[in-house]
């Protein structure tokens, strides 16, 4: 009996043990492939095979463009994909920094017949993401006094990222009186809600002055200079000539509309064809030309000769609003595929509409694709065709690219996928 009882005591000690072995080789295997599987999946979206245009940077090749947490966390010739979350394939695609839209009115509102907090504006996130783009610039619709309202409103309730210039006029873009009323623009007010928003606010806005007392524009440029801010100029100042709008504009201050052809202010390239000297002059001090083409904002009357003489913008401002965005302008990707129908390179349109954009604003955190930078990306296709380009005089231009969003990427997520580049295959 004993010996029997013995000997299923040492049967019982010999299972505890294997089992203990076993236990031990799951757990050795568990701990060995654990971290692999973790580095594995080291990327949250990885984008392979586009072709990477990322001016800041100096790349225009094919590379993989990986995200993790909402940052750009590396670019590389080949990424493999087992360590991503998510591929998308961008065979045949270009991969650049979302865009950005230095020239919009999105203070949209309730007020019939008003900019500032009304209908005229639009809200920015209908507009953006099917156009590439993941920053926009409100362009003084708010003023020092009103902006707090916009911020509440707009700003804080939008997906795309909105900045602003802040209009010298206390209530921004809020029709007559109002908007020309001397006392109420203010160089200290001013530049102290930029200070209070610097994270926001990007500069200074004057436009929308009708009378010949230069106060408003003095006061615009002493608000800049408080804040060390760029001076946002745009057009509608019809007393104020063009060539004295240039003389006192500083280095990096912008002026938009910049190819316009309209009454109440002289074009930069006169009857002759020829741009003006004191023009150009502006261009070499560091005067900073965007496009702003609005409805009325862009010729190509001024723009192609312009350009084949030298002046190019620095950004491409779309001026979008109520009345321009089914006009000619369209979108920022109709402005660009605009330019390169006028004899700009796709690398050059990029420039423009992202790394030159970021810089003019004093945000170089945006327009890029470096490491640790803000995942704000745009895929686009270039299509092939036969394709017209509108400015505001209703001539067409004959084009044969278009470029067009794919998928835009804010802040590492998937904001807009035309095609379903991101998404499963359905299957039956």
């Amino acid at each position: 009996m004993v010996a029997y009882v013995t000997y299923h005591l040492l049967l019982l000690k010999k299972s505890l043990t294997t089992l203990h072995a076993i236990f031990l080789v799951g757990l050795y295997v568990v701990l060995f492939f654990i971290p692999s599987v973790i580095w594995a999946q080291q990327y949250d979206l990885l984008i392979k095979s586009g072709h990477v245009v990322d001016p800041k940077n100096r790349i225009n090749a094919k590379k993989d463009v990986a995200v993790a947490a909402g940052k750009i966390a590396k670019v590389a010739d080949d990424i493999p994909a087992a360590q991503s979350k998510k591929i998308i394939d961008a065979t045949g695609l270009y991969v650049v920094p979302g865009l950005i839209d230095i020239h919009t009115h999105v203070f949209v509102g309730t007020k019939p017949d008003k900019f500032a907090d009304g209908i005229y504006s639009v809200s920015p996130d209908d507009f953006t993401f099917k156009s590439g783009v993941t920053t926009v610039v409100d362009a003084g619709t708010s003023g020092w006094r009103n902006f707090p309202l916009f911020k509440e409103q707009v700003i804080d309730k939008s997906q795309t990222r909105v900045l602003a210039f802040i209009n010298i006029a206390g209530s921004g873009m809020s029709g007559k009186p109002l908007q020309e009323d001397l006392n109420d623009m203010n160089a200290d007010s001013a530049a102290l809600v930029i200070q209070k928003y610097k994270d926001i606010i990007v500069g200074v806005k004057i436009g929308h002055y009708e009378g010949s007392d230069w106060t408003p524009f003095e006061r615009a440029l002493d608000a800049g200079r408080q804040s060390n801010t760029p001076l946002f100029v745009e057009c509608h100042l019809p007393q104020f000539s063009l060539e004295d709008q240039l003389k006192k504009m500083r280095p990096g201050d912008i002026i938009t509309h910049s190819f316009e052809q309209v009454a109440e202010r002289m074009p930069i390239v006169d009857e002759h064809g020829n741009v003006r000297p004191f023009v150009l002059a502006a261009q070499k001090k560091g005067v900073l030309f965007d496009v702003g083409h609005g409805g009325a904002g862009f010729w190509f009357s001024q723009a192609v000769p312009a350009f084949q003489q030298g002046l190019t913008p620095n950004s491409f401002g779309s001026d979008l609003h109520r009345f321009s965005m089914n006009a000619g302008m369209k979108s920022v990707l109709n402005i660009m595929s605009k330019y390169m129908a006028i004899g700009m390179s796709i690398e050059d349109v990029v420039a423009r509409a992202t790394w030159n954009a970021a810089r003019s604003i004093k945000r170089e955190d945006l327009g890029n694709l470096g490491e640790g930078s803000v995942a704000d990306i745009a895929v686009l296709s270039m299509q092939n065709g036969k394709f017209g380009f509108i400015d505001a005089a209703g001539n067409r231009l004959e084009g044969n690219r278009k470029l067009e969003a794919e998928l835009t990427v804010r802040e590492g997520k998937i904001v807009w996928d035309l095609n379903g580049i991101a998404a499963k295959a359905w299957k039956q």
